[in-house]
């Protein structure tokens, strides 16, 4: 039996592993990603003079001009109750010292009515979230100069 040399056998590379490895990576990407992309509110934000930058951790409840609640970019309802157990829902299991310290931040519709605004301000109140904001927009220069001359 003729034995054949190594300088005979050809030199090449096997790529039936490396498309195995490949596919298991994207197989573990596509079940490990998110699809869902964050819904986004659209309010139209009543304007301020001293309006100032939002706080990253703060669990955001948005009020569109219809009187429909959002928390964290999710529909709720209507509802005080719905808007109640959204809430709940969003700062979890915390302690009454860390309900405290966690900031809320109302983004109502400057055509909102107050009715809807102050019924946020009670589910914040009675969960004992504390430190509640409202979002406004700085005024324009326009605007902001036609005050100042009246």
């Amino acid at each position: 039996m003729p034995r054949v040399s190594a300088a005979r056998r050809e030199a090449g590379i096997e790529i039936t592993p490396l498309i195995d490895v490949v596919f298991l990576l994207l197989i573990f990407f596509m079940v490990s990603s998110n699809f869902v992309q964050k819904q986004v509110v659209s309010v139209t934000l009543p304007e301020s003079g001293a309006a100032v930058a939002s706080v990253s951790d703060a669990v955001e409840i948005s009020l569109d001009a219809a009187g429909m609640y959002f928390v964290a970019g999710r529909p709720v309802g209507r509802e005080r109750d719905q808007l109640l157990a959204a809430v709940q829902s969003a700062v979890g299991n915390l302690d009454a010292q860390s309900l405290a310290q966690q900031p809320v931040e109302i983004r109502a519709d400057a055509n909102a009515t107050h009715q809807s605004v102050v019924r946020a301000l009670d589910v914040c109140a009675s969960l004992g979230l504390v430190r509640v904001s409202l979002a406004t927009m700085p005024i324009a220069k326009s605007a902001e100069s036609l005050t100042n001359a009246q």
